[in-house]
Formats: structure tokens, C-alpha cells, sequence
């Protein structure tokens, strides 16, 4: 990406008194460009975000927006706005109210503070919405008006802390869409934090994947589906199986690149245990000497196959770890 540097991360250590934290986290996240922390909970995704935004100090490092340190700053002081999971809405205040406390402690005449409101407002699909209190709306409502909150503000980096993982799956979806649009259209600076590996792949130009305090791999989502650079990445991203193969090695495989034909004079065979047919495609798992496998086939190459017929199996697209590789 040729787009100047936004947001630096530099050597960034952050410990807690149990000893658990970040260390030595060295991230850089281009103008315009929407960056996604992934990994399980306690990875110390949030930590960076939280540092970022202000909220927890550092322990060593430094943060750097459009070249100038920030790590002094108040939060209300940094050029960056963060949504929350909670949304964090007044319950007191109207959306219009909610939407206008930022803008009022920037010292933003009333004019353009209305003018942002509306455009606001209008970007997130909530135009009207402006006397409903925040106990009247659904989740998926409150959320669009806490990212038009943190959007009014014209942040320099905008931080979203697993903003939709209380909402249900089909509005999540539909807000995944909106937010990818809205952050492309408006060419902001994004870095989202998720567990949710399907989220991810899905909204991110850039994914860092984290384990236990440290970057295990940073990536496009394609370059990191296809070329793992650990077992655990290779486990958390995707599905993907694990063959014993002797000498302490793993190979490991994507269910789409296991191809299965009928008949055992393969070089690997196996029998079949499960078909189930999800839509357009259908999920087969197969015993073999080198343990369960799961392929995805075509629904009508499953119609070859019943429930105990020895298969025989080729992996196309394999990669090799240590089988002591941490997961």
C-alpha cells in the first residue's frame, strides 16, 4: 500500500501486575486503510485498542498519529473516537442529544454541529431518529448511532472494539456490510478488533492475528487463509485439518482442498463417517489412518458417496508444522 503511514505502534509494551499484557507490538496502519486485530479472548487485542484511544497507559513504546506522539493525551484529546460493544449511550439523552455532547466539547459552533448531526445521521440509516431515547431502539439501532457518534467527531483513526457482537447474526451481518461502506466512501482510517475470524476476512484490507500478548501473523485475509505462518494460525483462521505424518510433523489441509473418490487404492484411504449437505455444498468426514479428515465436495459428487464406503483421498495445497507447534 503506497497511502502514507496513519497510526504507528512502535515497540509497544503494556504489562499488567499478573504479568499478562502486550510486549514489543510494532504495528503500522495506512490513511484509509481498515486494519482488524483477530484472535481468542485474552490475546491482548483490546489492550492495544485501549492504548490507542487513551484509556490505558503504556508501559513502554510510543503511539504515533500522522507522525506526533499521542501518549500524553487524554482521550478526549487524541484524534481518534472509539465505539464500544456496550454502545456507551447516555440513557438519559436523546440521540440527538448523545450525538451533540461531543461536538459541544469541541467548541463546535451550532450551526455545523446540527449540519454534522443530520449528515450523521443520514450515513448510518437513522434519519428521524433524533428525540428517541436510546431504551427505545434496538441494538443494532443503538450501535448505528454510537458509530455516527464516534464519526461526527471526523476522527483521524476510528477504533471499534467488537462493536457487533451483542447484535444477532443477521443484523451483524448487515452491519459489517454498512460499516465497510461507510469506511471505504469516507476513506477513514479503521482498526477493528474481533474474534470472530469469519468478521475479519470479511471487512479487513489487513488482518494481524495475535496470541497471547504477541502479533502471530499480519496479512491481507487471502494471504493469511492461504499461507499460515503457524499451526495456530493455521487452526484459528478457517477450517483446516491436522494429519499425523510422522518424525513430529503435522500436514495440514483446507476441506476444500481434500478431493475424494470412490474406491481405496489411494495412497490415502479412508471411510466414510458423516455427509451433511450445507447449501451449495456438502461437508464429508472421513475416517483415516492418519486420523478424522473433513472435505467439502459438491452436492452432486456427494450423491456418489453413502455413509461406511471406503474412499480414497488426494490433499492438494498442504503446508507442514511441528506437531509441537503451539496451538
Amino acid at each position: 500500500m503506497d497511502k502514507a503511514v496513519k497510526l504507528s505502534i512502535i515497540n509497544m509494551t503494556k504489562l499488567y501486575s499478573n504479568g499478562d499484557g502486550v510486549r514489543n507490538i510494532d504495528l503500522d496502519v495506512h490513511g484509509g486503510e481498515l486494519v482488524t486485530l483477530l484472535g481468542p479472548s485474552g490475546c491482548g487485542k483490546t489492550t492495544i485498542l485501549r492504548t490507542v484511544g487513551g484509556f490505558i497507559d503504556l508501559t513502554d513504546g510510543d503511539i504515533q498519529i500522522d507522525g506526533k506522539s499521542i501518549i500524553t493525551l487524554p482521550p478526549e484529546k487524541r484524534p481518534s473516537s472509539m465505539v464500544f460493544q456496550s454502545y456507551n449511550l447516555w440513557p438519559h439523552m436523546t440521540v440527538h442529544d448523545n450525538l451533540e455532547f461531543g461536538l459541544k466539547l469541541r467548541h463546535i459552533p451550532k450551526p455545523e454541529r446540527e449540519a454534522r448531526i443530520a449528515d450523521g445521521l443520514r450515513l448510518v440509516k437513522m434519519s428521524g431518529s433524533e428525540s428517541k431515547y436510546p431504551s427505545a431502539m434496538s441494538g443494532g439501532q443503538q450501535q448505528r448511532i454510537a458509530i455516527a457518534r464516534s464519526l461526527l467527531l471526523q476522527p483521524e483513526v476510528l477504533l471499534l472494539d467488537e462493536p457487533f457482537s451483542a447484535l444477532d447474526a443477521k443484523i451483524r451481518l448487515q452491519m459489517r456490510e454498512e460499516l465497510r461502506k461507510i469506511q471505504t466512501d469516507l476513506n477513514i482510517t479503521v482498526v477493528f478488533v474481533t474474534h470472530d475470524q469469519e468478521e475479519a476476512m470479511m471487512l479487513s484490507d489487513r488482518i494481524v492475528v495475535m496470541s497471547k500478548g504477541h502479533i502471530e501473523q499480519e496479512g491481507s485475509p487471502r494471504g493469511i487463509y492461504n499461507h499460515p505462518a503457524s499451526r495456530f494460525v493455521a487452526s484459528f483462521i478457517g477450517e483446516m485439518n491436522f494429519l499425523e505424518d510422522g518424525d513430529g510433523k503435522q500436514i495440514a489441509v483446507r476441506p476444500e482442498y481434500v478431493m475424494v473418490r470412490p474406491g481405496g487404492d489411494g495412497e490415502l484411504t479412508g471411510v466414510v463417517r458423516t455427509i451433511m449437505m450445507l447449501g451449495h455444498y456438502t461437508e464429508m468426514t472421513l475416517d483415516t489412518p492418519k486420523g478424522l479428515v473433513k472435505a467439502y465436495i459438491t452436492a452432486e459428487a456427494a450423491e456418489r458417496f453413502a455413509k461406511g464406503d471406503t474412499v480414497s483421498l488426494e490433499l492438494h495445497t498442504t503446508h507442514e508444522y511441528r506437531a509441537e507447534q503451539s496451538q
